[in-house]
């Protein structure tokens, strides 16, 4: 009998106890203006992927396309929440047609520009990287909208997991990947400003493609990346 008294007393006990919790708590506002907002987002980008510091003779030929996307996570740095900086993760693939022929070597390679009496349908470099960007931000945001200018500027650092070179010609067709005269490591500097979710974007690559001691004629090849197109930003 005591038991069954302690075991109901303590029920009423717990019961008030959540009764008295459940009548301080106060009702979220899910329509409320969140002053601590994060412009948080996805991304999005299609662009023009042109080579600098070309060798004589070089040309691009075709339409060389370039996409990217990842996650930038966004970090205030002021009251208004209009200065940021933003740290992200991100997949690029980036395709360049031209005229540079690559041919096996034994163990290495040896790089040539295509003769111009040679008729070649494809020739390209095809590169997959994982990118880190970091970026300084302003926009005019407000908390009550997502529509807002803005200019963010940055530096990205990619690895390149996995390249592919391909060249058809009538006499024949060659495919080389994961070639070791290319640098694991690519980084460089970009831009993206415009209104709202469509954004023009820039990208200067800052090192080149292929290793220092990478010769094509006897000279170095020290060709880099240029990229002109479109980023989306996705809240």
């Amino acid at each position: 009998m005591k038991k069954i008294i302690f075991i109901f007393s303590l029920f009423i006990v717990v019961t008030s106890v959540a009764q008295v919790k459940d009548s301080t708590q106060v009702e979220r506002d899910f329509d409320a203006v969140d002053s601590l907002y994060r412009e948080d987002q996805f991304y999005f980008s299609v662009s023009y992927c042109l080579m600098q510091n070309k060798p004589d003779g070089f040309k691009q030929s075709k339409f060389s396309p370039g996409i990217s996307l990842g996650f930038l996570r966004d970090m205030p740095i002021n009251k208004n929440r209009t200065l940021a900086f933003a740290v992200g993760i991100g997949y690029t693939f980036s395709s360049y047609n031209q005229n540079i022929a690559i041919t096996p070597n034994g163990d290495n390679y040896d790089y040539q520009i295509i003769p111009s009496d040679i008729t070649f349908s494809k020739d390209k470099f095809l590169f997959h990287t994982i990118d880190l960007p970091i970026e300084f931000r302003w926009r005019n945001s407000t908390p009550e909208s997502i529509k807002f200018w803005r200019v963010y500027t940055g530096f990205k650092l990619s690895y390149l997991f996995y390249d592919e070179y391909k060249l058809e010609t009538s006499s024949g067709n060659l495919k080389i990947s994961n070639n070791k005269d290319l640098n694991p490591l690519q980084y460089g500097v970009y831009l993206s400003a415009g209104w709202n979710t469509v954004n023009i974007y820039a990208y200067y690559g800052l090192n080149s493609f292929f290793k220092s001691d990478t010769k094509i004629e006897g000279k170095s090849l020290d060709v880099n990346s240029l990229k002109f197109g479109l980023m989306f930003y996705i809240l």
